[in-house]
């Protein structure tokens, strides 16, 4: 007598072996496998348009893991509005911010997204958003995040300096935290210009911050 679930192998059998591509129930535009095999400047640039920092040092099972993760949390553009709320490790993903009076500055600026990116020459002038790659100048020159005392506002830091004591202290200037300094960076939505070497080829302790609408940092 034929049992109801016998072990044959014709063609009403269920397939038992995981097709390729996604398999994350409910994400259906999130191919895990198409992920995979992007390459590691792909995952850390989609990571930062996506507003997740931090993704320098990991490798790229971390990377694929992480990106995954994030467009699970929130298919679409969700996350990136969301990440870091609070400001402190909150990135525009090292992108330009716009507006409407864009400084010539900006616009002739080597746009940097990541710290793996170097200047296409010594003395080139350099425009990032990006927490890691300003935070890495600054303690390249042994700068601290500060604020020019007199300038708070609402108990907030006002206008936004680095100091660098090695060559004295600047006066009025008062050490922030980190987290303080780019919460307020991004709050006004300022762009880092700087330089990383002289035309000589020398460090530069060049920067300025710069609002796309001409406020000054």
């Amino acid at each position: 007598m034929p049992t109801k679930n016998g072990s044959g192998r014709g063609s009403g059998s269920t397939a038992t072996t995981n097709p390729p591509g996604n398999q994350t129930p409910s994400t259906p535009d999130i191919n895990e496998s198409e992920i995979a095999r992007l390459k590691v400047d792909e995952l850390r640039s989609r990571l930062r348009d996506r507003g997740v920092t931090g993704t320098s040092d990991m490798h790229k099972p971390d990377l694929v893991k992480a990106l995954v993760k994030s467009l699970r949390d929130a298919p679409g553009s969700a996350s990136g509005s969301r990440s870091g709320s609070s400001g402190g490790g909150r990135s525009s993903g090292g992108g330009v911010r716009k507006g409407s009076q864009n400084s010539k500055s900006i616009r002739y600026a080597q746009e940097v997204t990541s710290v793996d990116d170097e200047p296409e020459r010594p003395g080139r002038s350099l425009v990032t958003t990006d927490h890691d790659v300003i935070r890495r100048w600054a303690e390249a020159r042994r700068g601290v995040p500060a604020t020019v005392d007199g300038t708070e506002h609402d108990g907030r830091a006002g206008v936004l300096r680095f100091d660098f004591p090695a060559n004295g202290r600047a006066d009025r200037l008062r050490e922030i935290s980190w987290e303080e300094w780019f919460r307020t960076f991004d709050e006004r939505r300022l762009n880092f210009i700087y330089q990383e070497e002289r035309s000589d080829g020398r460090q530069s302790n060049f920067f300025r911050l710069e609002n796309p609408d001409r406020e000054d940092g």
